[in-house]
């Protein structure tokens, strides 16, 4: 199972420059038996790595580049388990982009992965909806963690 990266113009963008790296292993089509993530961050840095991680853990994964586009593909139809999201994005942050999952019914578990470590900015995250929250950056173990209550959550 190849990595299919390409390079996308960020929506809503006035700058030519403003690139995303989008990551996917597979179409995110697999058995209902895998647990399907989707990564919302708009640093190349932390894509690679939450993408790479998730996938030496056998996870299938999609990255997007800003909140807009997490509500985006879930009004498109796609499912996940697992959103971790970040807080600082242009277009839609993450505080905005939980809430609008919330508001459409999305149940996925969403992860706040934050450099912040103000309790305001973590309570405000959390009172948007997210499940949980985790300051960057995502370890191995941390991820482990949140896929073990995704798995045992029935």
């Amino acid at each position: 199972m190849g990595i299919d990266a390409g390079m996308w113009k960020l929506a809503g963008s006035s700058s030519s420059s403003s690139t995303c790296r989008r990551f996917h292993a597979s179409s995110l089509g697999g058995s209902s038996g895998e647990v399907k993530a989707l990564v919302v961050d708009d640093s190349r840095i932390n894509q690679m790595l939450h993408h790479k991680l998730l996938d030496n853990l056998g996870v299938e994964n999609l990255v997007v580049c800003n909140g807009k586009e997490a509500v985006d593909i879930h009004v498109s139809g796609k499912q996940f388990d697992l959103i971790l999201m970040d807080i600082d994005m242009p277009v839609m942050n993450g505080i905005e982009a939980t809430r609008k999952l919330r508001d459409m019914g999305i149940r996925s578990v969403i992860t706040g992965i934050s450099s912040h470590t103000l309790d305001h900015v973590k309570q405000e995250f959390i009172a948007a909806g997210i499940d949980e929250y985790h300051e960057k950056p995502l370890t191995s173990a941390k991820l482990l963690s949140i896929l073990n209550k995704i798995k045992h959550k029935d």
